[in-house]
């Protein structure tokens, strides 16, 4: 049975501007980290991907590596694609990386300009694309030139393989002097994707000024801090989760009865505010306008549902976000 998507999946999301550009984003964007691999059920992506869409997420956001194993989540993005997007390409945003492990030898990692434009060629015949909207260096290269890494990405969009180029991973520092290179070479930095929740704040500390002040988006991956910020943890670890999964990246060791006794005490809050853990989790990111979005993964289609209620309430009390504070501490 064909798919076709709803006529009202505009209707309730919110879109937000990419820094200075003229690209705008779903305020939640869905995420292929995980869940989207050859260990996980083909037809469990598709429901997933059909309902991201018709709640109007239009920004599905890959990377090389993705799976397991590696490659394996732009494989069956690229089928699911052919088979039920493919009359909605324009209305997609489609991103993805490369900076991490991918291959043998000394060019199947970091940022060399002949890593960067070989991978994305095998990410384009993965997925089935003559280019992808927004393409990220993943992290940081401490081996090779900035200017070598910046340059590659400025070679990929003018070689048609990409709409945008952004960066993921880079500290305030080493974001500064990429999005300069970037502005010089006539390729302007579209996006910073950073790891940010309530556990991980480091980007507090000088990045989203930076970002706001060189009109640069900004797309938080891991805001749920690979689970610990929901429901799923309040009473141990269950067999489905992240943390029990021989692949998952979120360890037993993580989930130490301090951090336990935090999001319990978060959990409480979100329910005054009658959001769950994970509502609350993702209103607490959006509601600083320098974020433009934010990505979400999810292992079952009703997650998204959920996910999408924090619209429900962004605004934070200077009392609650006091309170947040304090938990964290």
């Amino acid at each position: 049975m064909s798919y076709s998507p709803s006529d009202k999946r505009y209707d309730s999301m919110e879109y937000r501007r990419c820094g200075h550009s003229g690209l705008v984003l779903p305020a939640v964007s869905l995420g292929l980290w995980h869940n989207f691999g050859h260990v996980d059920v083909l037809e469990n992506c598709r429901k997933i991907l059909h309902l991201a869409f018709d709640s109007g997420i239009t920004h599905f956001d890959l990377a090389n590596n993705y799976g397991p194993p590696a490659g394996s989540a732009e494989e069956n993005f690229g089928r699911i694609l052919k088979q039920d997007f493919h009359s909605y390409r324009d209305q997609l945003i489609i991103s993805s990386k490369a900076g991490y492990y991918m291959w043998p030898g000394p060019y199947g990692e970091w940022g060399s300009k002949k890593y960067l434009v070989a991978s994305l060629d095998q990410s384009l015949k993965r997925m089935g694309l003559d280019y992808v909207d927004i393409f990220y260096h993943h992290r940081p290269d401490p081996n090779t030139p900035l200017e070598e890494t910046m340059a590659a990405l400025d070679l990929i969009v003018r070689q048609g393989k990409a709409l945008y180029v952004g960066i993921s991973n880079y500290k305030a520092e080493e974001a500064a002097q990429a999005l300069k290179i970037l502005k010089d070479l006539g390729t302007p930095c579209l996006i910073h994707q950073p790891k940010y929740s309530m556990f991980e704040r480091w980007v507090e500390g000088g990045l989203l000024d930076l970002l706001e002040k060189e009109g640069v988006g900004c797309i938080p991956f891991s805001p749920l801090a690979q689970g610990l910020l929901t429901n799923k943890y309040l009473k141990g670890i269950p067999e489905d989760s992240r943390a029990a999964k021989a692949t998952g990246f979120l360890q037993e060791s993580e989930i130490t009865p301090e951090k336990v006794q935090k999001v319990q005490k978060l959990n409480e809050l979100a329910i005054k505010r009658d959001q769950t853990l994970a509502q609350m989790a993702l209103a607490w990111i959006l509601r600083d306008k320098r974020v433009t979005s934010v990505l979400i993964g999810v292992s079952r289609p009703e997650q998204v549902t959920d996910s999408l209620q924090c619209f429900r309430n962004t605004w934070f009390s200077a009392e609650e976000l006091a309170a947040i504070d304090t938990i964290l501490k």
